[in-house]
């Protein structure tokens, strides 16, 4: 069941000793069958987790690199169905590497949540992020996910009180995503000893594992994250392989290039553990 992969996942990695590594690309970016063999690059490559972001039209989180993939997203028409169809394709050969749909509310509304928690357990979603549907406004969306035991993933920050985390975590389940610099994804890093406090605060009062997000890029910021996290999620720079290789005219390079980086960020988390 999709919380269950979640749950075995971070068992594997306490019981390897390191976080997780949580990876983001955007679906459809540039095209599905790339972003296919992306997914395929990220697993192949030691990512955990990965995120798989559904393109939208007016995003709040998302900063420049990825609310530009999610404009080449749209423009190659990807639609949140579309996104839905590339993870029951990886589903077909993996059926171990959790999967997160991460995007906005407003596509899953305009599909029904029952409607879309139905295709997202046969498509193997494990569980969602939806950055703009707060805890007071989502019991539909668990009720219906309930039935299939998909995550619903909640974000809190380092400005998020003790009593807001508790609201956070009421109903949450698989980990915690934790934004570890105010602002929108890529804006900058923050040093894990500002946030470790707030980080330990998190998985005390939730009992969830915690993945710090929003900021890290290389293997060296991501194993400083392993030291205060129970995962490190990186996704405005495997986004920006794209962009590059598109650029470039080199389209064909985005799994080699996106598979490359998440080799480096599993081995400085392995490295890390180690250490």
């Amino acid at each position: 069941m999709p919380t269950s992969r979640i749950t075995a996942r971070f068992d594997k990695v306490r019981a390897e000793g390191r976080a997780a590594l949580v990876s983001y690309i955007m679906a459809g970016d540039p095209d599905l069958e790339t972003s296919y063999k992306a997914l395929c690059a990220l697993r192949d490559n030691g990512a955990d987790i990965i995120e798989l972001g559904a393109p939208f039209t007016d995003p709040m989180a998302d900063g420049p690199a990825i609310q530009r993939a999610g404009q080449r997203s749209l423009k190659a028409g990807t639609k949140l169905t579309d996104v839905l169809a590339l993870a029951k394709r990886f589903r077909e050969d993996d059926q171990d590497t959790p999967l997160i749909l991460m995007g906005y509310a407003n596509p899953v509304f305009h599909i029904g949540y029952e409607a879309f928690a139905d295709a997202a357990a046969d498509a193997g979603i494990d569980g969602t992020i939806l950055v703009d549907l707060p805890p007071e406004e989502d019991h539909e969306l668990r009720e219906a996910y309930a039935h299939h035991e998909i995550s619903v993933i909640r974000l809190a920050t380092p400005t998020t009180t003790e009593k807001r985390i508790a609201k956070v975590a009421e109903g949450a389940s698989g980990f915690l995503y934790y934004v570890a610099v105010a602002g929108v994804t890529g804006s900058g890093s923050a040093d894990p000893e500002d946030i470790r406090e707030g980080v330990e605060r998190a998985r005390r009062v939730s009992g969830l594992p915690v993945c710090v997000g929003f900021g890290v890029r290389t293997g060296e910021q991501a194993a400083a994250m392993a030291a205060i996290a129970d995962g490190v999620v990186v996704g405005s720079a495997f986004v920006d392989h794209v962009r590059t290789s598109l650029e470039a005219g080199t389209p064909d390079e985005i799994p080699s290039k996106i598979g490359a980086l998440a080799a480096e960020l599993s081995g400085a988390l392995a490295d890390a553990g180690r250490n």
